[in-house]
Order: structure tokens, then sequence, then C-alpha cells
């Protein structure tokens, strides 16, 4: 730089007076010798002219106005790897020059550190000026109010990915993921069961993503299921849908729940179905009409009160030699836990007469490769020959611990041949208490097939005596 311009009579700035004495810049500011060093400072390019009115006595020489002939005609100095140019009419506003091209910047200086920033606007050619100053006021605007550019900036990125991201998982996806992680470890009538009752209802919602799902059309949807007759579904559907979004919830997949704090669908009450010993006794002798592999497996079910899906899938290989008990693995448990199960006399004399398929594993099938189907049939049959009505599989459990009750057997007992945790043990007690109950369980399992034996007997004397009675009176006419 002109030493003359280093002097401390004379600093070029814009924001800065000429000299810290004003009044003895008259006689500087008409020396040649400073007149020269302008030029040869400012130069032409930047619309200085000394003594004209490009240039203010106390403020210095003013700032041009940019032009797209000043942005073409800007070059970077040899030796060096950049230049700018600012702009008068928007302050703030510069265009920097490199290698690469010409870029235009809104700059300012942080209030809070006094740091210089800057915020990239656009390179020029692929926008021009106007449009340059328009982002550079805008930006400088946000900046006067305490916006930061750069945080608005990064919040867009985070919401760009945060929308791609819900795109991708749709609820179908949920659905698949959920059931390949989660519900693999489950049992597979209820992964398949919770699968299929989410697709089924929400199927208009399954390509959207998944956190778009609102609590009012969960709302909307399960109502609808409850006002056509399926209450007991749509309350099935609430529980399964909740366990879902929990589960993408904890592993930080959604930000919330759709289905948390919905109510259970109205009409979702516990059944309270008890068979009577006469019906228990029914039950029994029309099973024990009915051929292989429906009459043996319905048998079987009644005496050892396990569920359907775990008497249908049971295995040679889960018994014991004797046939004295059967063990089920966790994998087929609704807790995940094993489950043993004494056999009964009457139970093991119901397996002796399955007709075992060479090579294959499985007690009821008759393919031998799957476990045995078509229980709304065989259970249609059954109630034919049993003349029993309005009454499930599922009743044979509640009726079973029903009777043990009534004999004075233990609750806990009766919870644990259910694979229940013990109802009236409290949290701690279930955590220590490690007593499996087993030679009660035993008992109270042999005292449940002497009871149903003997309902079936009764059944069948009261059967004979009717008989009897209705041919002495034949006779009699």
């Amino acid at each position: 730089m002109d030493p003359l311009i280093k002097s401390k009579h004379f600093r070029v700035r814009t924001s800065r007076q000429v000299s810290p004495n004003p009044a003895n810049s008259l006689a500087f500011l008409a020396r040649p010798a400073y007149q020269d060093a302008m030029r040869r400072h400012c130069g032409p390019a930047h619309g200085v002219r000394t003594g004209s009115a490009d240039f203010d006595l106390h403020q210095g020489p003013k700032m041009p106005k940019l032009t797209e002939k000043a942005i073409a005609a800007l070059t970077i100095p040899t030796g060096k790897r950049e230049a700018w140019l600012s702009d008068a009419e928007v302050g703030g506003l510069r265009v920097r020059a490199m290698a690469g091209g010409k870029t235009f910047y809104a700059c300012w200086t942080d209030r809070a550190t006094g740091e210089r920033r800057r915020e990239r606007l656009g390179t020029w050619g692929s926008i021009t000026l106007e449009k340059a100053r328009e982002a550079a006021r805008t930006i400088l605007g946000d900046v006067a109010k305490n916006i930061d550019p750069a945080a608005v900036r990064q919040e867009r990125r985070e919401a760009a990915a945060t929308a791609k991201a819900e795109a991708a998982l749709t609820l179908a996806t949920l659905v698949d993921d959920w059931a390949a992680l989660h519900l693999a470890h489950k049992r597979p009538r209820y992964a398949a069961e919770a699968v299929r009752a989410i697709r089924h209802a929400f199927d208009k919602h399954l390509n959207r993503p998944a956190a778009k799902l609102s609590k009012a059309e969960v709302v909307t949807v399960l109502d609808a299921l409850t006002k056509a007759g399926h209450a007991a579904m749509a309350g099935r559907t609430l529980a399964y849908g909740r366990a879902c979004y929990t589960w993408a919830v904890k592993r930080g997949r959604l930000p919330g729940n759709p289905f948390s704090g919905v109510p259970v669908a109205a009409g979702v009450v516990a059944r309270e179905r008890v068979l009577s010993a006469e019906e228990v006794g029914r039950i029994w002798n029309a099973a024990k009409g009915m051929g292989e592999p429906w009459g043996p497996l319905f048998r079987v079910l009644l005496l050892t009160l396990a569920r359907r899906e775990e008497v249908a899938a049971m295995r040679w290989s889960e018994l014991s030699a004797d046939l004295s008990t059967w063990t089920i693995p966790g994998a087929r448990m609704k807790r995940g836990a094993a489950h043993v199960v004494a056999l009964s006399e009457p139970a093991r004399a119901a397996l002796r007469v399955v007709t075992r398929i060479k090579g294959q594993d499985l007690v009821f099938s008759t393919t031998g490769k799957t476990p045995v189907s078509g229980f709304t049939k065989a259970k249609a049959a059954l109630d034919k020959a049993a003349k029993v009505t309005d009454w499930r599989l599922h009743d044979f459990r509640r009726s079973g611990v029903s009777a043990l009750a009534a004999m004075g057997f233990n609750p806990v007992v009766a919870d644990l041949l259910l694979a229940h945790r013990p109802a009236t043990l409290s949290t701690v007690a279930r955590t220590y208490q490690r007593h499996d109950y087993a030679a009660e369980r035993e008992a109270a399992l042999i005292a449940w097939a002497a009871h149903v034996l003997r309902a079936a007997e009764a059944k069948e004397e009261a059967d004979a005596n009717v008989i009897g009675f209705r041919t002495r009176r034949a006779k009699a006419k």
C-alpha cells in the first residue's frame, strides 16, 4: 500500500473519518501526492473521483453500487487467491471472485461474538444481481431479528431428512419390520394374527408414512369395526397396533404412538362361560365317538387344560417315553417359558390311539408336516354330537380351574396349570418364589380327569335310564 495511504493522517475506510482532525484535512486532500495515491489505490474501476460528489470529506470514498458490468470486470490481482466487491445499495452484499467463478455472499458481524459471518447466496450467472440483493436483504433482515441463517439451514436439512425417513417408513414397512425383528420370537399364531389384523383394519393406510397415522384415524377405523359388529376384533387390533408402535417408539423410529390412550372398544368383555358337569360329560362322550385326529385331540385338550394351538402343534419329541409328561418348549408358550404338563391316565389313553406317521414328529396332523387345521368344522360336528351350544374350546380352561377350585385346590396351582402368573402372589413373591408345584399340579389334573370321567359315566347312565324308560313305555302300549 502507498506510504501516504498508510500514514496516520488518512485511512481508506468507508465507515471511518478521513482523518482524526477533519479541519486539517482540507490542505491534505489538495496535495497532489494524495490525489496520485488515491488514483493508484482505488483506481477508476471503483468510481472514486477525488474532488467530486463521489467523495465525502468526513466519510471517505463512497462504496460504489454493484453492476453486472463491474462484476464482469472484477479480476483477481496477481499473486492473490481471491478478490472482493461490495455493494452500496445493499450493505452486506459482496461478490467474491476466485479461480472457479464469482459468488454472491451476504456478510455481517455477529453482535454476540464479534465474528465476521457470511452466507453463500449463489454463483454469479446462476442468479442475477437483483436476485442476490433480494436474498441478501432477507438474510440480513433475519440477522437483525437474531435469527441465525446457519441454524435455519440446519433445521431445514434435518426436517428434509426426517421427511425422507418418514416417507420410507410406511405402515406396511413398519409392520413387516415388527414381525421380523420382534414377533419372530413370539408364538407363530399370535404373530400371524397380529400382522393380519393390522393389515386388514388399516389397509388404506399401509402405503402412507407410519408417522402420519393420527389418533383420530385410529379411532375412526376401530369405531367402524365396532359398528360392524366386530367389537372383539376392534379391541384386539387396538392391542396389536399399540404394541407395534410402542416397539417402534422405543427404537427411536417413530416420535409417538397414535394408539396410546385410545379406549378399548365397547363390547369387549371377558367371557364367563363355565361348562356344567353334564355338559362336560356330553362333550367327552361325543369326542370319544369321533375319529382321528379330532376325537383324541379334543379329549387331550379337555384333560390337559392347555391352549388349542399348544395341543394342535404337540410333537412326539415333547412327550416322555411313557407318555407321563408333556414338555411344551418356551417358543410355543404365550409367556415364552417352557411348561410341563403331567398327563393323566385318560390323556395317555387318548394319545395311544393316535396313529403315528412314520418319520414325522407332529402328533395331530393329516399330513405329518403341518399341524391339524379345520377347527371350525370339527367343532361344529362336536357340538352337534354333544348337543351343547354357546361355548368355545377355550372354555375348557375356565371350566377346569373352576371345578378344581370347588374341590379345594390352591388358586396358585390352578394358575400354574394354565401357565399364568399366579394372581395371588405379590410381585416380590413372584420374583423369589420358585417352587413349581409339580406334584400339586399333577394331583389337580388327575382329579380333573376323574371329574370328567364321572360326568361322562353319569351322562351315559342317565341316557341309558331314559332309553330304558322309553322302551318300557313303548311295550306297555
